[in-house]
């Protein structure tokens, strides 16, 4: 290692008077790094001409909920690994569907509802994630109106190793909910159709039977519908030093990290360690966040139901009034989804139709915070 000038020994902890510190790093804060101590914070721009920006979305704009999922799941950002949308349902879905792109996480913002699944039916609540693996038979009979983040991943799914911190850190696999299917065989009825809808390749293919496509009454292995509630994962903490977004990972695939930012104790225990998010270029991969419930302490102007995304190599970090806050801070009782890909991803169309386009202005500390926005679906 090397070091020159003026820095602090530790990471995070005891900055020289004056000085912003950067975290310049690789592979995801996992590989070769570089603090940079610097006089003006990294972000403290006038103008930006180009397509580089750091993005915010309101992602509650893209529609009112609907009863088909297929046509009211909106995608806002995508890339060769993985797809981002809204989805918005209030009626239970009049047919099946079968994803065979990819499987699906569902992170559950609003409403209350039932999965049916091909392994058996879960109930939904805000806060829960289901796990759908490529292929998985599935309907969403809502009983309120839901808003789903759906995260479509080309490869499958699973849970991050978890190192030295053991395999029951942050949740232990056995608060993981999975189905149960009906022991009793379905009923046939010749006068009626069930339709069945699959996806392959972005397109839709319709099967039809004279029962209804879910036809389980057991099954056994490893592979399977799962749910998980945010209340069940136990974040990692430090006292005396800020840990890096993927300390919180909660699901992994190829190219692709799932994180949950949960409420958690603050770095109380060091007088000089930052307590909030420091200043980073994580130049390997592109990095979004859901916002879920609660206060966003290291956000200005940021609402439940909005997205924010900085692209590879663009430095971010927390805004001005969030470090303000934070000197007397304790804890934070923010909720919310990161999703770190390898791969840069594309707006979509309906993406940018709903962005907060002076979000970029936002470190500044005389910033004015995105419009308000009412008739907030939350929680």
């Amino acid at each position: 290692m090397f070091a020159k000038g003026r820095i602090s020994r530790q990471a995070h902890v005891d900055l020289p008077e004056g000085t912003f510190e950067e975290e310049y790093a690789r592979e995801g804060f996992s590989g070769r790094y570089a603090h940079l101590y610097r006089s003006r914070p990294p972000v403290d721009w006038t103008r930006i001409e180009g397509p580089l920006r750091p993005h915010a979305l309101r992602l509650l704009d893209l529609g009112q909920p609907g009863g088909d999922y297929l046509t009211h799941r909106v995608p806002f950002l995508r890339n060769e690994d993985v797809e981002l949308s809204l989805a918005s349902v209030s009626d239970p879905m009049p047919y099946h569907v079968r994803n065979a792109d990819g499987d699906d996480v569902l992170f559950v913002h609003a409403g209350h509802g039932r999965l049916e699944t091909d392994f058996g039916p879960l109930d939904y609540e805000p806060g829960d994630y289901l796990l759908i693996p490529r292929g998985t038979i599935y309907r969403l009979s809502p009983r309120s109106d839901t808003r789903l983040l759906v995260i479509q991943t080309r490869a499958e799914v699973t849970v991050p190793d978890r190192g030295l911190l053991g395999q029951h850190a942050l949740f232990d696999p056995a608060v993981m909910q999975v189905p149960e299917p009906d022991p009793e065989p379905v009923a046939t009825d010749p006068d009626r159709e069930w339709e069945l809808k699959v996806k392959h390749r972005g397109e839709v293919t319709s099967f039809f039977f004279h029962h209804p496509p879910i036809t389980t009454v057991g099954w056994k292995g490893n592979l399977t519908v799962a749910k998980i509630n945010v209340r069940d994962i136990r974040p990692v903490m430090s006292e005396r030093y800020h840990l890096p977004p993927t300390a919180h990972a909660t699901f992994v695939a190829d190219g692709v990290v799932i994180a949950t930012f949960l409420p958690r104790g603050l770095e109380i225990g060091d007088p000089g360690a930052l307590r909030v998010p420091f200043y980073h270029s994580n130049i390997d991969y592109d990095e979004v966040l859901f916002y879920h419930v609660g206060e966003f302490f290291s956000r200005s102007g940021i609402e439940p139901g909005m997205v924010t995304y900085h692209p590879q190599g663009l430095p971010h970090g927390p805004h001005p009034k969030a470090i303000e806050r934070s000197r007397s801070a304790v804890r934070t009782e923010e909720q919310a989804v990161m999703i770190d890909t390898r791969r840069p991803l594309d707006l979509t169309d309906e993406g940018r139709s709903v962005e907060w386009v002076d979000y970029w202005r936002s470190w500044s500390a005389e910033a004015e915070p995105a419009p308000a926005r009412d008739g907030e679906l939350v929680g």
